[in-house]
């Protein structure tokens, strides 16, 4: 059969179209290929993503879980060791022998009979005679009324102690706001026409012992259910002692 000059036109055209596809189909594959792969690198990307957040979280629990156990057993070690230290030298030039909390019964006992030699008027007399000397020093006695600050609100027979005679909330310092604050005492406030019942309210505002006191009416405060040691616990603790749920209770 003879060839056409038609025929012979249609033949390079038909090898482009085929040349054309042929690209088409590598360039699809590749595409496909490209996508895969990135398909499977953000794969990778989300489960490291996933595996080092769960990774995290956990490390983060365990801290917070161990934080408050090595510090309880630490402070327990040097407590031990700081007062065991005190007597154990003198038993071992004694006797010979160290046994390890040995000093630390003795000073517990010695701390005890302390306590009691102070609370008499003899240990009362020596005590405010040294006071005195140490109030007089130019460093030392600001130390020693800090420290002393601190030792008086946990002396049971102290009367300062006692000064905090209800943990109660307050609207302070706008209204919305609400201030852990307690009472201190109680007044009457004369006017000449009526009187006013007052109470003293003291409020930290620097850990405990720096604040604002105010004077406000019974309709003003909320007693609560909190005792006042739990009260200062919320002080120490930067509020995180809070507890869940607060009961506002009946004026006394």
């Amino acid at each position: 059969m003879p060839v056409t000059p038609t025929d012979v036109e249609a033949q390079p055209s038909s090898r482009l179209l085929g040349a054309e596809e042929e690209k088409d189909k590598k360039a699809g594959e590749i595409e496909r290929r490209q996508s895969g792969a990135m398909r499977q690198r953000s794969g990778q990307q989300a489960l490291t993503s996933i595996v080092h957040s769960w990774a995290s979280r956990k490390f983060a629990v365990g801290c917070a879980i161990l934080f408050p156990v090595a510090v309880t057993v630490y402070v327990t070690w040097w407590f031990l060791t700081f007062f065991d230290n005190f007597f154990s030298p003198i038993y071992y030039k004694l006797f010979d022998f160290h046994v390890f909390g040995l000093g630390f019964i003795t000073s517990m006992a010695f701390i005890f009979l302390i306590g009691v030699f102070f609370s008499s008027w003899l240990g009362s007399a020596l005590l405010g005679i040294g006071e005195w000397i140490i109030k007089r020093l130019p460093l030392v006695k600001h130390i020693y009324s800090a420290s002393k600050q601190v030792s008086a609100a946990i002396n049971p027979e102290n009367e300062a102690s006692k000064a905090f005679q209800e943990c109660v909330i307050i609207r302070h310092p706008r209204k919305g706001e609400y201030a852990i604050a307690f009472i201190t005492g109680r007044t009457i406030l004369q006017t000449g026409s009526q009187d006013t019942k007052l109470n003293t309210v003291y409020v930290p505002t620097n850990h405990v012992y720096v604040g604002d006191i105010f004077l406000l009416e019974d309709k003003e405060i909320t007693h609560t259910n909190l005792s006042v040691r739990e009260g200062l616990e919320i002080i120490v603790s930067c509020g995180m002692a809070i507890p869940p749920n607060l009961i506002a209770m009946p004026r006394p």
